[in-house]
């Protein structure tokens, strides 16, 4: 009972005999208590017994528990209310996502070990919340200064090297504010932004859009100057600009104190102190190292999962924190580096530690990238060089496809903290990472770029192949730089000895010339804004698995196709804004595609009924991504009209596409029913028809056992009784009904929602008792609702 109390994690293994034995029964009792008490995770495993047999004591599993049951109850001594405990936890487990012990045993224990380790390291990774260490002292110091002069409009800036902390502390300085403020937004990692975006209007448009709430496109930054000046004049607003590294970003974003309403507080982190006293801000604050007492906390949560060590690790713990120079970052990554080896293993890794000079964060980081093997090593050096705020699904295709083992190379790299990956699945680096990376690969020649691995700069991207210096050495390489009108010209000559490119990322430009054997071994190709004509003569893409060709000029008929159609391995192909684009049928022969995207091809007439034949289809999206979704919907006006999808129906045939996980109907506001044929997508978990002229729900949706989120918000067509088969979604957490004006009332709700929006025409709402797990509960527009 102590370790079930004390444990972060606890795995209850249910075989046919477990309800015979009252130890294991009582156990369960405790561990149930536990989770709806302090929210500790629970995760079942079924041992060949079915979670409704064990929940409602039927089956083999019930048997054994109904003859245990009888024993008991002939006891005079035997406490019936300890019975009736038994029951409500088997019940109350049964509905838990666990696992079930089917096929290989060896791989469901692969699966648990790696959910548990996910679920640990999510603990502990130091976002903004109560395990943050010595952050309290210096959020009161700045928000003491704000307090002071609480009426006035404020400019503050955090200053200090990379990794110490900054970031963390402006959120942890914004939360405390957030309440304070009805206008606010935090823009994060400006200086990447303005790199991998379209520089400043980019971030002025993500400003506009949270205060304001509404979308107001504009290409110029003088434009969003003047939007923001004029607009904001009258609004008391809390912005956080993290990570400024150029003036000029800020008088863009927030030139001067009259843009705002008084009591406006404008905070800014960077590393370059000039910068603040360029803008002249009203409070700097520097963050320096940790003192010893915060790091070997720190050092502590990562390396054993508690504040402080174990005594026989004690002296190795204080050893390894004092070379650490009081970095966060370096305590981070070098805890996790340490996580779970043994003391022998511990005075290796600090004695390769203590050969570096204390300062040189970029060398400490680098003996953790020392530790990882090949595979991982490519991973990490990928990531550094183009893939981050990439997701880590398009990315594992390649990287399986070179046999770098991407599941198991991104779990250690999380373990290691070396990237973190979120749960839109985009991959994270902290940028002293991402740094390290690049620098490796500078050092494989730091005279000829040509002889590097992996070209993500330009500029030099352009000198080696505008000068035909092109090697084999090189495996992947960048040549997309922002959007410019022209678009580059290459021709076969500059591609002749780049002979084992996986991966190759272009922007606008132009392919010429006979390109037979030069691409034999392209996994990845990111040709975005590609133009109409096709001037290659021979495209050997055979290996191809990853094509995106988002904003092209194309259509259906484009002479590409005849060359890309032999990529017979391709699994993910976006066509994102190929406006021109009329028909799919020349997609059946990807019959090997797992994510298809047709999001913003708003000529798209029809879905063919081959579309059966990708029996493997994953994620199809049609009409407008959620990203999109606000230019087909809301910001309509005279001068920027709807775009209408040109896609009325779906055929029946989408129904075989067994292995279907997500579904995006976005915007498509001519299709008015979906398929009854639907009821037999079994895998599927997310249906999203959000802004969709759906006008009533498909009789058989009730059959999608697996369905973990759908969103009908905005549909405004949307009418009549929803079906009662809905309640039979035991999965479903997430449902949207929010701005669905017609809807008249809605079933019995499955009891798994977490969120629940609603706008409707009843005067009462169903029952919600029985929504246990419920979080989030948005009743909106409701005209007529008189209780709930």
């Amino acid at each position: 009972m102590k370790a079930i109390t004390s444990s972060k994690i606890l795995i209850p293994i249910f075989s046919e005999n477990y309800g015979t034995s009252s130890w294991c029964l009582d156990e369960l009792v405790q561990i149930m208590e536990r989770k709806n008490k302090n929210g500790q995770i629970v995760l079942p495993i079924f041992y060949k017994v079915k979670p409704a047999d064990v929940g409602h004591q039927i089956g083999s599993f019930g048997k054994a528990f109904h003859r245990r049951e009888k024993r008991l109850l002939g006891r005079s001594s035997f406490d019936a209310v300890t019975l009736k405990k038994w029951k409500k936890a088997l019940l109350e487990v049964s509905t838990l996502k666990g696992y079930e012990a089917q096929g290989s045993e060896a791989e469901l224990v692969k699966l648990v070990v790696k959910k548990a380790l996910n679920e640990l390291k999510k603990k502990f990774e130091l976002v903004i919340s109560e395990n943050l260490v010595g952050i309290d002292s210096h959020v009161d110091k700045v928000i003491e200064f704000m307090d002071n002069k609480s009426h006035a409009t404020l400019f503050v800036g955090i200053h200090g090297m990379g990794g110490i902390g900054k970031t963390t502390l402006a959120k942890a300085i914004y939360n405390k504010l957030f309440n304070q403020f009805e206008h606010r937004s935090f823009i994060d990692d400006i200086r990447e932004s303005c790199k991998r975006n379209d520089g400043v209007p980019y971030l002025q448009n993500r400003l506009i859009s949270d205060i304001l709430k509404q979308k107001i496109e504009f290409v110029t930054k003088d434009e969003g100057i003047g939007l923001i000046s004029s607009r904001f004049k009258h609004k008391k607003v809390l912005v956080l600009l993290d990570d400024v590294d150029d003036v000029n970003q800020v008088k863009c974003l927030a030139g001067n104190r009259d843009w705002f309403s008084l009591g406006s507080k404008i905070i800014i982190t960077t590393r370059n102190k000039r910068v603040l006293e360029e803008v002249g801000v009203d409070h700097d604050y520097e963050l320096k190292e940790m003192d010893e007492n915060q790091s070997l906390i720190l050092f502590s949560k990562h390396a054993f999962r508690r504040d402080s060590p174990p005594s026989e690790f004690e002296d190795l713990t204080h050893e390894a924190v004092s070379i650490t120079g009081g970095l966060p970052l370096s305590l981070e990554v070098f805890g996790s580096l340490v996580c779970g080896k043994k003391p022998r293993q511990w005075r290796a890794t600090i004695k390769k530690l203590k050969k570096v000079p204390p300062k040189e964060v970029q060398e400490k980081l680098r003996i953790s990238f020392e530790a990882l093997d090949y595979q991982q090593k490519q991973i990490f050096l990928d990531i550094a060089c183009f893939f981050i705020s990439t997701n880590e699904i398009i990315a594992s295709y390649m990287w399986d496809a070179c046999d770098f083992f991407p599941e198991e190379g991104i779990e250690v790299l999380i373990f290691r903290s070396l990237i973190k990956v979120g749960d839109d699945h985009m991959l994270r680096m902290h940028d002293q990472l991402r740094d390290l990376g690049r620098e490796i690969v500078r050092e494989e020649n730091q005279g000829e770029p040509s002889c590097r691995s992996r070209l993500w700069d330009y500029k030099e991207a352009q000198e080696v192949l505008k000068g035909n210096k092109g090697t084999d050495k090189i495996e992947a390489i960048n040549l997309s730089e922002g959007s410019a009108a022209d678009g580059d010209i290459y021709t076969e000559k500059q591609f002749k000895n780049l002979t084992n490119l996986r991966y190759l990322h272009m922007t606008n430009a132009h392919l010429s010339g006979d390109f037979k054997d030069l691409m034999k071994g392209l996994k990845w190709l990111r040709w975005q804004n590609c133009p109409a004509s096709f001037e290659v003569n021979t495209f050997d893409v055979k290996e191809l698995l990853v094509l995106e060709l988002q904003g092209s000029k194309i259509n259906e008929k484009w002479e590409g196709w005849s060359f890309f159609k032999m990529a017979e391995k391709l699994k993910y192909l976006d066509l994102s804004l190929c406006v021109s684009l009329e028909n799919i049928d020349f997609l059946s022969t990807f019959e090997k595609l797992e994510v298809l995207i047709l999001s913003g091809c708003w000529k798209l007439k029809r879905v063919n009924t081959s579309i059966e034949d990708m029996e493997g289809l994953l994620r199809l999206e049609l009409g407008s991504s959620r990203a999109l979704h606000h230019a087909v919907g809301a910001d309509a006006s005279a001068e920027h009209p709807v775009p209408r999808f040109c896609l009325r129906e779906l055929p029946a045939e989408i129904g075989k596409l067994k292995a279907l996980q997500q579904l995006h109907l976005v915007s498509t506001v001519s299709l008015s029913t979906l398929p009854n044929s639907i009821r037999s997508l079994e895998n599927l978990e997310i249906l999203d028809i959000s802004w969709s002229g759906i006008e009533e729900l498909p009789d058989g949706i009730g059959n999608l056992r697996k369905l973990r989120e759908l969103r009908a918000s905005h549909c405004t067509n949307l009418k009549g009784i929803m079906i009662e088969s809905m309640s039979n979604l035991s999965s479903l957490q997430h449902l949207d009904f929010t701005d669905c004006d017609k809807l008249q009332s809605l079933p019995n709700l499955p009891f798994g929602l977490t969120y629940l929006g609603v706008t409707f025409q009843s005067h009462k709402l169903p029952s919600l008792s029985h929504l246990v797990h419920l979080k989030d509960l948005r009743v909106r527009g409701c005209g007529f609702l008189q209780c709930i």
